[in-house]
């Protein structure tokens, strides 16, 4: 029974920390564009036949 005086404050003060994380993010601007990082891989470029020189 014990082990709840430790357990309890630790998953609040776990969930206190995602939402933090979670509206920090949404104020940061990283839920804006959900759609074009996914449509970033199918519009890549064909790669180009130039060599890479020395390096």
């Amino acid at each position: 029974m014990s082990i709840l005086f430790v357990l309890i404050p630790l998953s609040l003060a776990l969930v206190i920390f995602a939402g933090w994380g979670f509206f920090w993010a949404v104020n940061a601007g990283q839920f804006d564009d959900l759609e074009s990082p996914g449509w970033d891989a199918l519009r890549d470029e064909p790669p180009t036949n130039e060599s890479p020189g020395d390096a």
